[in-house]
């Protein structure tokens, strides 16, 4: 072979060794994307779910949230790609607006709400878990319950304490381009006013009214809208398991609150839940009701999940620690 028959198989083998490093980068980058989601029962693949199908999608400029017009005046900021699937609402009246909750802290949060409304919205966590709170530094407004616990977490959560709900099988969706795993925090944030329950917000042709509900969390909270029959219900009730089993968790507490949401089934027609699904009805507050009264009465069996009782009803579950 002569010199130059050799330069050019040289440079052929190295033009393949480059295709197959690139071919192989970009294929263990998407595998990374795709096995993020694995681990979990693969919760991803029931991925889109079909009760968003009724409502408008919003167009917005970020690719981690889907923004969803669900009634008049009411957006739920829907964050898919997480295992939480939580949901923000963004609610507007005429006058004023109100942010009940502010997600992982993943996305920008803030730009969603400018890219909806010219109203600087009142921040209001249906409590303060951190998946409810992500955003919550970007907002001057923020009212939030008297209690030990919502002060103690209003300082923010260090990465060592949320960095596995981020990591592998957790996370199925692209984050965005600055995200970074080992880098997540949640940033601390100042309460501008305590709220108690019963206190009225008006925003114009809408007035929502505290409904404080501990149990799943100590300052966990509900907001009503009287007017449209509507309840927002946070983490208090959603269509899946509902924790009564975690640290500062109040079993109790929480059959208290659901015999007293049950009291709501004639003056509410739909809940808004901060997880999964954006609208369902009324109905689930006197199935939960009943669902911690038969625990409570120890008329109905449980499976155990992950060393916890769960209690299976139509529709959601109920998860308590073994001494319930």
């Amino acid at each position: 072979m002569n010199k130059t028959n050799a330069v050019v198989v040289t440079l052929v083998l190295l033009s393949y060794l480059l295709i197959a490093c690139v071919n192989h980068d970009q294929h263990s980058s998407n595998q990374q994307i795709k096995n993020r989601g694995e681990g979990k029962d693969n919760w991803w693949q029931k991925l889109p779910r079909s009760a968003w199908g009724p409502f408008e999608r919003i167009p917005q400029s970020q690719d981690w949230f889907e923004v969803y017009r669900v009634l008049p005046g009411v957006f739920a900021i829907y964050e898919p790609g997480q295992f939480d699937e939580v949901i923000s609402y963004l609610i507007v009246g005429t006058e004023k607006a109100l942010l009940f909750d502010t997600g992982l802290g993943i996305g920008d949060m803030k730009r969603v709400v400018t890219e909806l409304t010219e109203l600087v919205p009142i921040v209001i966590n249906s409590h303060t878990h951190y998946d409810h709170i992500g955003g919550n530094y970007q907002f001057d407004t923020i009212y939030g319950t008297d209690t030990e616990y919502t002060k103690t977490n209003s300082y923010g959560k260090p990465n060592e304490e949320v960095q596995e709900f981020v990591a592998e099988g957790w996370i199925w969706k692209q984050t965005p381009e600055k995200f970074s795993v080992a880098e997540y925090h949640i940033k601390p944030f100042q309460l501008s006013k305590f709220i108690s329950d019963g206190e009225k917000i008006e925003l114009g042709k809408r007035t929502l009214e505290v409904v404080m509900t501990p149990g799943h969390a100590p300052d966990a909270l509900c907001l009503l809208d009287r007017e449209h029959r509507l309840l927002f219900t946070g983490d208090t009730f959603y269509p899946a398991s509902l924790y009564a089993h975690l640290p500062g968790s109040d079993f109790e507490a929480y059959a208290q609150t659901a015999a007293m949401l049950g009291q709501f089934i004639d003056d509410v027609d739909k809940l808004l839940p901060a997880h999964n699904e954006p609208l369902v009805d009324s109905v689930y507050l006197r199935r939960m009701h009943e669902g911690f009264e038969a625990i409570q009465d120890s008329t109905i069996e449980f499976k155990v999940t992950d060393g916890n009782r769960e209690y299976m009803f139509e529709g959601f579950s109920i998860i308590a620690n073994g001494s319930n």
